[in-house]
């Protein structure tokens, strides 16, 4: 496959079909662990690590698995991969495993990866998979620390825990609460949107001036 082929595979999962802004998907993990930038940065490289892995491998053992038994092969593969991220952050980030939690395991059911396995990793090779996988999740990751930062710079005036807004700011509580996860992802969705349809207005219309 060619480089260029790989590079719009890989820019796909980024901007084009964004997995949080474009397709909406991932939304349990992204409105429940977004209160702080490290908690975002984490779950989002734990998720590209299962889809690029996985990917590989759903990828590789397609044209061996029965289509009847291929949801149940998927999700061992998988469950392997999320095991493996959860006992590393347990041994060497023990902090972050605590504070992300029960959404470690629940990568296992993430509809990003089992969007990707059935949709492309099953269907194309091990490389584009990957390819793929790694956009997709690198995508999500982007998304989750832009969410993350918003919400925890107005909600507790910090950036990484470091103090941007001074000692004396306040904190809108609002942010770091449920109801705050719904409206920054709405104003960033919004805002992520309008920028790709400007984007792809400016596409089509140098398209159309050189086909005249």
């Amino acid at each position: 496959m060619a480089k260029q082929d790989l590079k719009k595979i890989f820019l796909n999962g980024i901007v084009t079909e964004n997995p949080t802004f474009r397709l909406v998907l991932g939304m349990c993990p992204t409105l429940a662990i977004t209160t702080s930038v490290l908690n975002g940065l984490g779950m989002g490289l734990a998720t590209t690590f299962v889809l690029v892995c996985s990917n590989f491998v759903i990828s590789l053992i397609r044209n061996f698995v029965p289509s009847k038994v291929r949801i149940p092969a998927y999700i061992v593969v998988i469950a392997t991969f999320v095991t493996i991220v959860q006992l590393l952050l347990e041994a060497f980030l023990p902090s972050l495993s605590q504070s992300l939690g029960l959404f470690i395991p629940l990568i296992v059911v993430n509809c990003i990866i089992f969007a990707r396995a059935e949709s492309f990793a099953s269907k194309n090779p091990p490389l584009a998979s990957m390819a793929d996988g790694l956009g997709m999740g690198l995508g999500f990751t982007i998304s989750l620390s832009i969410i993350s930062a918003v919400r925890e710079l107005i909600g507790s005036g910090t950036l990484l825990g470091f103090p941007v807004l001074g000692s004396n700011y306040p904190g809108v509580l609002l942010f770091i609460l449920a109801p705050g996860g719904y409206i920054t992802l709405g104003l960033v969705m919004v805002a992520f949107n309008a920028v790709m349809k400007k984007i792809d207005g400016r596409r089509r219309a140098a398209a159309e001036g050189s086909v005249a």
